[in-house]
């Protein structure tokens, strides 16, 4: 820095050793003007441009981690949804286990429930058919009494009769 500070204080010297410009050339004036005016303007411009750099260096890196953050962000999204993905595997296939055991206890109680009506209706049968049967009876024992009693030429004791009703029963 020393050194640019010297050689900027030296610079107008130079500058004025310059001739008439009778046959010599005025380069060198000339470019120790344009190191004195970059000198300046680097001097006024340097700062901000150098802000300004950083500045976007800065914003550029905020988005990259804005960036980052939201991958990060959605990576776990994703790996919490696989996580549920696979639990509700998990409980799908327990459902679908309790579900099949409820359905073999549903039809073993189904198959017991039938066979017990079965058993009902075939006792209903035997009693129906037994009540028939005694229904059956009684009609024709009370048309062979009703017969006996219209016809006067029939005059049987008490004994057989019975007797009679006996043979018809049997």
């Amino acid at each position: 820095m020393n050194i640019k500070f010297i050689l900027l204080l030296a610079a107008p010297m130079l500058a004025f050793g310059a001739g008439s410009g009778s046959g010599e050339y005025d380069i060198i004036p000339r470019v120790i003007n344009f190191v004195i005016f970059f000198a300046i303007l680097y001097y006024l411009i340097a700062k901000p441009v150098k802000a300004a750099y950083h500045g976007r260096i800065n914003a550029i890196a905020n988005r990259l981690n804005a960036i980052q953050e939201k991958l990060k962000a959605s990576n776990a999204k994703k790996e919490e949804a696989v996580k549920k993905v696979e639990n509700a595997k998990v409980i799908a296939n327990d459902l679908t286990q309790a579900v099949k055991k409820e359905i073999e206890i549903m039809l073993v109680k189904i198959e017991k429930d039938t066979q017990n009506e079965i058993a009902i209706l075939e006792k209903s049968y035997e009693e129906q058919k037994d009540f028939e049967e005694r229904k059956l009876v009684r009609a024709v024992v009370s048309e062979v009494l009703d017969e006996l009693f219209a016809s006067d030429a029939m005059k049987i004791d008490q004994n057989e009769l019975i007797n009679l009703i006996m043979k018809k029963v049997s």
